[in-house]
């Protein structure tokens, strides 16, 4: 481009005479003179005025005045130098100078060798990516040249748009500043939008706009970089290329010379801010899918963990039924080891489950080291509390004996072997607790696996414990022992194993607490530390969990009472010992399923309760209930169908008549599962909005309806068939007991619970589960009868009758087109990479 400002052909370019200069070579005409009289400024109102001094901000480099050594009035990115000021080429105004008009703009001469293969690396031009669209100043400026002379860009052949619908050139300067995120004009041009109706009556060639990809600018670059660096030969853009020189400015770097010569010194590369650090967040849900598939993935760490838990819990029961046989001494270890878990829970487990993990998690969003002094504060007061608790129950442990078993109390040699291991036993109640809140505080953040995982250890530790005590004395059927023969030693074996396998499962959380970041520390601070309010809901939830183990206890006594009768008339197998065997099978599916869903899901309806979300709320309930009802219903009428050759199976050591007497309690449990698992769900709800009283009064209505319906079976039934009639109680009780919750969440809620959406799901899983079990069970019952129910014909009987009802209910809910199922069977098979 040439002097800018040359108002006198007569001067060279520098400024000098013109003697030896050959003037303009390329045959441009004489340019037109100021069109301006002298004094008018076609800038004067303009804000901001762009050569005054307060144009721009003092300091700040002029968004109107040129970049730093190239003369005013040029542009950026021009191939050819600016000519210096000299006399006859004014240049800006100076102090105490007037206005001397607009700067006089001179054509530039075009050179096609400017953009030989040499490369043309210099800055870019702005103005130079819309050189192919149609010159809109050619009516204000007769002298404008057209960029190429190729037939492709014929005026011709493409005319140019109606008049008017060029915009004004001025307007540019009246543009309001670019975005933070818009394109860099002083780069490339931005891509215009496309227009559909207009842009096939100017493309090219007749190219139709519905089947032409505009890419712009940047895409072109994109690709011709990917080309250079994915061919073989690193292809570049020919000469002939019109978009060459467009390559050849995206590849040079700053600074380099020019092609075409030139003694424009290069400019400086801005310096690169410092990289603004991003807070860390918390990665949000990206909608359902993402919703339902990180609670899927906490929960499924979570069942794989209960899942090993409970296998080992089983073989624990296992052994211990082997060991100590169905009769008295399994009940008394049994009633002995359920004696600090029902104190536990009566005392703080309830209030640390449910109440105490709202209050984490709020610690955690609200206060400044993210929970950690709150959490220090309630593992110190549980700690405190649960170790006096300990000294009291140790010294109080023949009452409580009394209490859970009268007929035990009035036996001395089963009244000294229970109150020996209860003594044993107690201490457990402090290690629970402890497990229990460290398990919750990795909850909180995040960490679901451990609380589930540790158990396994306690679990292995126990059954390695039976383990010496049968390598010792053998099994109960060989060695006959019983209450009044058991040795001082394998009460101290069995005794001290017990209680060490919860030393350990407690003590194997704090490596997983430091990898949190998490620190323990005994902390006294507790007056006025939010924990006067925890305590405060948990009394509710004591008096919850004590309704419930009133209920537990009652039980107890009746079948402990149903047990020794029923063995006097010949049939072993129907105390307590069967009712908790039964009960741990039957309690399986809600642990792995039912509870690991809703321990993933809890800190979430906390927090959606926190922010009064009651839409995901209800959400989050209905998922949770229709998602374990997939699993739970099938497996309630799988427990009917199948229960008889689960028992002789598993507990074959207690004999025949023992392990059947199992079965028929299992049986009797089996589609109370189904209220169960909902009672567990609904219950959380409450928990969620730090609501207490109403669980509190749910239970009692669950814990009196269980009580009625055992004193009946107590009266009513003959001994043998008395702890079947409770287990079938416990199912009817928790019916009524989830109807009413449901009524009184969808009362406090104030919306509807998707409660039709629920119940259909239940139906409709429950209609393919009917005639599953039927077929099933028949199929398993005729198998049983011919190969007898020993090892062999159970593990066929069970074989054959639960594929034929996995595979009869799978074929039924398909033909229902059960929703949650098929999303089950497409996460499985996704997972398996089919």
């Amino acid at each position: 481009m040439e002097a800018p400002y040359d108002r006198e052909r007569g001067r060279a370019p520098g400024g000098g005479d013109q003697s030896g200069w050959q003037g303009d070579q390329h045959g441009h005409p004489e340019p037109r003179q100021d069109p301006y009289p002298p004094g008018y400024d076609p800038y004067a109102g303009q804000q901001p005025y762009p050569y005054a001094p307060g144009g721009h901000a003092p300091g700040a480099p002029d968004p109107y005045g040129p970049p730093h050594g190239q003369a005013p009035g040029g542009y950026a990115g021009q191939p050819y130098p600016p000519p210096s000021y000299g006399p006859g080429h004014p240049g800006p105004p100076q102090g105490g100078q007037g206005y001397a008009g607009p700067p006089e703009y001179h054509p530039p001469a075009y050179d096609p060798g400017a953009y030989d293969s040499a490369g043309y690396q210099g800055p870019d031009d702005p103005y130079l990516a819309d050189s192919y669209h149609h010159d809109p100043y050619a009516g204000r400026d007769p002298l404008a040249q057209d960029p190429v002379g190729d037939a492709l860009y014929d005026r011709a052949a493409h005319p140019p748009p109606p008049s008017g619908s060029v915009p004004d050139p001025h307007g540019l300067y009246q543009q309001p500043p670019p975005g933070p995120h818009a394109p860099d004009g002083g780069r490339w041009a931005p891509t215009p939008a496309p227009e559909p109706d207009a842009l096939s009556r100017h493309l090219p060639h007749g190219d139709h706009a519905a089947t032409t990809e505009f890419t712009g600018i940047e895409g072109l670059m994109n690709r011709a970089g990917e080309t250079a660096g994915s061919g073989p030969q690193g292809q570049r853009p020919g000469p002939d290329d019109a978009f060459a020189h467009l390559f050849r400015d995206q590849q040079a770097g700053p600074g380099q010379p020019q092609a075409g010569g030139g003694g424009q010194p290069p400019r400086q590369a801005p310096e690169p801010a410092p990289a603004a650090r991003p807070e860390p967040q918390a990665a949000a849900p990206s909608g359902k899918t993402s919703k339902a598939a990180g609670l899927l993935k906490s929960s499924a760490i979570m069942a794989a963990g209960t899942l090993v838990s409970r296998v080992t819990g089983f073989v624990r029961q296992l052994v211990l039924v082997a060991a100590l046989g169905a009769a008295v001494l399994g009940d008394s270890y049994t009633v002995a080891w359920n004696l600090p878990n029902m104190i536990y829970i009566l005392i703080i487990g309830g209030g640390l489950n449910s109440v105490f993990v709202p209050q984490l998690v709020r610690a955690m969003k609200n206060d400044s080291d993210g929970g950690e002094a709150y959490a220090n504060r309630l593992l110190t007061l549980v700690m405190v509390l649960l170790g006096a608790l300990v000294v009291a129950a140790v010294l109080a442990a023949p009452l409580l004996v009394r209490l859970m078993s009268p007929t035990f109390a009035d036996d001395p040699a089963a009244n000294e072997v229970t109150v020996t291991f209860t003594r044993y036993f107690l201490p457990t109640i402090f290690f629970m607790g402890v497990h229990v809140v460290l398990g919750q505080i990795l909850n909180a953040r995040g960490s679901f696996g451990p609380m589930m995982w540790t158990p396994v250890l306690n679990n292995i530790v126990v059954i390695f414990t039976f383990g010496m005590f049968l390598w010792v004395y053998g099994t109960q059927a060989t060695s006959g022992m019983g209450v009044t023969t058991i040795s001082d030693e394998g009460l101290r074996l069995l005794g001290v194993g017990t209680l060490l396998g919860l030393v350990v499962q407690a003590v194997a959380l704090l490596p997983y607490l430091r990898a949190a970041g998490f620190r323990a520390r005994l902390r006294f601070d507790w007056r006025g530390k939010g924990l006067g309010k925890a305590a405060t809901m948990a009394k509710w939830t004591v008096l919850f969990v004590l309704a419930n183990q009133v209920g537990l206890i009652v039980v107890t006594q009746i079948a402990t009472w149903a047990g020794a009768s029923a063995l006097e008339d010949g049939h072993s197998g129907a105390g307590f010992i069967a009712y908790s065997s039964a009960l741990l099978i039957w309690q399986m599916p809600q642990a792995i399923i039912t509870v690991s869903l809703m321990a993933a899901l809890l800190p979430r309806l906390s927090r959606s309760a926190a922010d009064g979300d009651t839409a995901a709320v209800r959400d989050d309930l209905s998922h949770g209930l229709r998602t374990s009802a997939v699993a739970i219903v099938p497996i309630a009428f799988a427990f009917v169908a199948l229960g008889v050759p689960m028992c002789t199976l598993l507990f074959g050591t207690a004999g025949e008549s023992g392990a059947r007497s199992f079965g028929y309690v299992l049986m009797a449990f089996g589609v109370g599962l189904i209220p169960y698992s909902a009672q567990y769900v609904v219950l959380r709800a409450f928990y969620a909005y730090e609501d207490t009283r109403t669980p509190f009064y749910n239970t009692v209505i669950v814990s009196a309806t269980w009580i009625l319906l055992s004193a009946l079976s107590f009266v009513l039934l003959p001994a043998r068939w008395v702890v079947a009639g409770i287990a079938f109680g416990y199912g009817v009780a928790y019916a009524v007991g989830v109807r009413v919750a449901w009524r009184r969440l969808k009362s406090r809620m104030r919306v509807d619970l998707d409660g039709a959406r629920v119940v259909r799901t239940y139906i409709r899983l429950a209609g393919a589960s009917v005639p599953a079990a039927a077929i099933g069970g028949g199929a398993g019952f005729l198998v049983l009868r011919s190969l007898g129910e020993g090892a062999i014909g159970s593990a066929a009987a069970l074989a054959v009758g639960g594929l034929l009802l996995l595979a009869v209910f799978y074929v039924a809910a398909r033909r229902m087109r059960i929703e949650e199922l098929t999303a089950l069977v497409g996460m499985v098979r996704a997972r398996l990479g089919r």
